[in-house]
């Protein structure tokens, strides 16, 4: 049990699954509690990619300099995957005074000036995951930062463990990848975007379109188009997809491609066909196929940039920048170094997966067969493609789009080639356990499955899915609840789904708990009672009702203040409920189904707020009439004492079917335990009492001596590990006589002489020692 909860603890250390939701203003970024004023603050901003990570810090540098953030005199930004190609060395002062600008004058004096002022240097890295190993000190001592050269991991290793510019403030933007949580718990705040709400996505479609003869028709055909509408949370999809809509209302179409992939050969076609002849098509096909290589080959590198002198030809480096699928940029130049160099990065990563996803289509290298290890469904480890985590939804796309007459312009294909790679993924998903994925796995084939649009292959899918769905900690994106449900509502099966600590937002949580063979779910609390006050803010009786049949709290551990106020909430909204539920069905009484079956409750707040967290439980254990199990040994130990031992007995006598009662390692003393012993007769099933680990001494033993005999129901008491001595024992074998209910005594003791306890045993078998 203990190793259970030891297990639990470092889960906890680790997880940032803890995090609240909050809006917060850019100027709240660099406030930061506690710390030293002296050493480097770092703060890491995580977002997948396309959440805006980038347009953040740009707008930090723009608040900076119109007199916003005071206490900075020097920000620098800098853009990882343009400065962390292997073979490129700075020294600190070519980083801030070469690459990012280049003084008229003084370079030497304002080095020196920041090197004595760390605290007013605010340093930005803008992509951070691309930087492996930055857990390796760096090679070279830094008393020269001047001359010193490190490679960009190397150097922003140092400057992370404080031996580089000590003192400063590090602003880390990174993707939310292993290494990356790795690394979290050294920073000194962490914040994450997690992109648009389905308002925010009609405002930026509207500000997108606005003054437009469209405008309206463009948000409509969106909002019709819900998976894209859903992909729109994204802020870089979002902007995609308000490009092709424009493009499409232009060109008199009335609807939109229906997945990511016809999305993208959609935006590819755009870009080429206006500007191809037959001249340039057969070119431009070769080009294409050259960049999809690329793309690929950087991708496994988990690079989006090259120099531009390594492409392989003048014609697909014009190519590409012609149709926007490369950026040119310049590397930063060393003081003594000549000429200026160019680097390409690709101008979005979505580009890149779309591109790695058609160089495994087009290249004849990559055989059928060999095809599906660049799936990876059944694999529990991390996904070895991580840095092109697209690719598969693509390369299932593409599959099905073999005779799409556009995709064979954009590829001289053999189209039998492409039928025989087909044939490879259809027999590869039909070998697949599907009911044994783990719930990334999973939403991962749920994406590809959709990206097919195979009818089959949803059918297949949909009636392999296990009935009992987890997606406890696994953050659900608005995408990701749209083909959940979309395969869920083609099974004739009934689910229970585990919706917790996933971020679901309130449009999916509804969808999900509406669905008919939805037979139950699990939620965050807050979520779901913010669902029903919104369904009962617009009448929506019909699924209000069905959600608040469906919904599921047992077992419930609270962890935090905020679970007891969330608990607290949805007793709350039991007595709201009553008169919106009769209104719609004429009941004159009601109980929320979760609350009416809670069965187990675990209470772990620790010590700081164990006492107030519990004093504030104890005020609503009478609205849980079917509570069986309450535990409230926790592994931080949350010190209830006298005090919560004593607001808990008042509520014995509502607590009429609570079997286990477990107050181990609580600081409870004898005036606590006389006060449980006075109410503890009202508890008319408890079968198990745990005071292991307390600090009762006789008194309190003779106390509870005195009820036992009333307690016919219990089986199972517990008072090890106290301050009880050979008296106190002595006077509860004396009661156990009298109580032929009872099967075990745990009695060990330090303050019980050895003997007398053998003795004790010896009159009475069921003592434990």
């Amino acid at each position: 049990k203990n190793s259970v909860k030891a297990m639990e603890k470092e889960l906890v250390t680790c997880s940032l699954q803890g995090k609240e939701k909050a809006a917060l203003k850019r100027s709240q970024i660099f406030q930061i509690l506690g710390g030293k004023d002296l050493e480097t603050k770092v703060i890491v901003v995580l977002g997948k990619a396309g959440m805006g990570k980038s347009i953040l810090v740009q707008k930090i540098c723009q608040d900076w300099s119109n007199g916003e953030f005071p206490q900075f005199e020097f920000v620098f930004w800098f853009d990882c995957k343009q400065i962390s190609l292997p073979e490129k060395r700075y020294s600190l002062k070519d980083l801030l005074l070469e690459f990012f600008i280049k003084p008229q004058e003084g370079s030497k004096e304002i080095f020196e000036y920041i090197l004595q002022n760390p605290a007013k240097v605010l340093l930005v890295f803008d992509g951070f995951e691309g930087l492996h190993d930055h857990e390796n000190s760096p090679r070279c001592s830094s008393s020269q930062p001047e001359k010193d050269l490190w490679n960009i991991k190397e150097l922003l290793s140092g400057l992370i463990q404080k031996k580089i510019l000590n003192g400063c403030t590090l602003l880390l933007t990174a993707r939310p990848k292993d290494k990356v949580y790795q690394y979290v718990s050294k920073g000194d705040k962490t914040i994450e975007i997690v992109g648009f709400s389905p308002q925010q996505r009609e405002l930026y479609i509207t500000k997108y379109f606005e003054g437009l003869p469209y405008c309206d028709n463009a948000l409509k055909l969106i909002k019709e188009c819900e998976y894209l509408f859903s992909h729109c949370y994204s802020p870089v999809m979002c902007r995609f997809v308000c490009f092709l809509c424009e493009t499409i209302l232009e060109m008199g179409d009335k609807s939109l491609p229906s997945t990511l992939t016809t999305v993208f050969l959609k935006f590819v076609q755009q870009k080429i066909i206006p500007m191809q002849t037959d001249v340039t098509a057969m070119q431009n096909q070769e080009s294409l196929a050259t960049l999809a290589r690329i793309a690929w080959y950087l991708g496994e590198k988990h690079q989006s940039a090259m120099k531009s002198d390594l492409l392989p030809s003048k014609e697909v480096k014009e190519f590409a920048l012609k149709y926007g699928f490369f950026l040119p940029f310049a590397f930063p130049r060393h003081s003594d170094s000549g000429e200026e160099e160019f680097g390409s990065t690709f101008s979005g990563f979505v580009i890149q997966n779309f591109l790695g996803a058609l160089h495994l289509m087009l290249a004849e290298e990559i055989k059928d067969k060999s095809l599906t290890k660049y799936l990876s469904f059944p694999s529990k480890k991390k996904k070895p493609y991580n840095w092109l985590d697209l690719v598969p939804r693509f390369l299932a796309g593409l599959l099905f789009l073999h005779d799409d007459p556009y995709f064979c312009s954009l590829s001289n294909k053999d189209v039998k080639q492409s039928t025989k790679k087909q044939k490879t993924l259809l027999k590869y998903i039909r070998r697949l356990q599907i009911n044994e994925l783990c719930p990334e796995r999973l939403l991962e084939l749920l994406h590809c499955i959709y990206e097919t649009q195979s009818n089959y292959l949803l059918q297949h899918v949909a009636l392999r899915l296990k009935p009992d769905l987890s997606f406890l900690g696994i953050v659900l994106t608005p995408p990701d609840v749209y083909v959940l449900h979309s395969i869920l509502k083609k099974s004739r099966k009934e689910f229970s789904l585990d919706l917790r600590n996933s971020s679901i937002d309130m449009q999916g949580l509804k969808d999900l708990a509406g669905l008919k063979n939805v037979a139950s779910f699990r939620a965050s609390l807050s979520d779901t009672v913010r669902l029903w006050k919104s369904l009962e803010q617009t009448k929506d009786y019909e699924l209000l009702r069905a959600s608040i049949e469906k919904f599921v709290l047992d077992p419930f551990k609270a962890k935090t203040m905020k679970d007891i106020t969330d608990l607290s909430d949805l007793v709350e909204m039991q007595e709201k409920m009553i008169n919106c539920v009769q209104d719609a069905s004429g009941c004159s009484s009601y109980e929320i189904p979760a609350i009416k079956n809670l069965r187990k409750l675990e209470f772990a707040l620790g010590p700081v707020c164990g006492l107030q967290g519990f004093l504030k439980l104890v005020e609503i254990l009478a609205a849980f009439p079917s509570l069986q199990h309450l535990d409230l040994d926790a592994l931080s130990e949350n010190g209830i004492g006298d005090e919560g031992a004593e607001s808990l007995s008042e509520v014995f006598p509502t607590l009429k079917s609570l079997e286990t009662l477990n107050l181990s390692q609580n600081k409870i003393t004898d005036v606590g335990a006389e006060k449980l012993a006075t109410a503890l007769p009202f508890l008319s099933s408890l079968k198990t009492l745990s005071l292991y680990n307390n600090s009762i001494c006789d008194f309190g033993a003779e106390n509870l001596a005195k009820v036992l005999p009333a307690m016919a129901s219990l089986r199972v008491l517990d008072v090890q590990y106290n301050k009880i001595t050979g008296v106190g024992a002595q006077q509860l074998t004396d009661s156990l006589r009298k109580c032929p209910h009872i099967k075990n005594l745990v009695m060990w003791n330090p303050t019980i002489p050895y003997g007398v306890l053998e003795h004790l045993q010896q009159l009475d078998s069921r003592i434990s020692v």
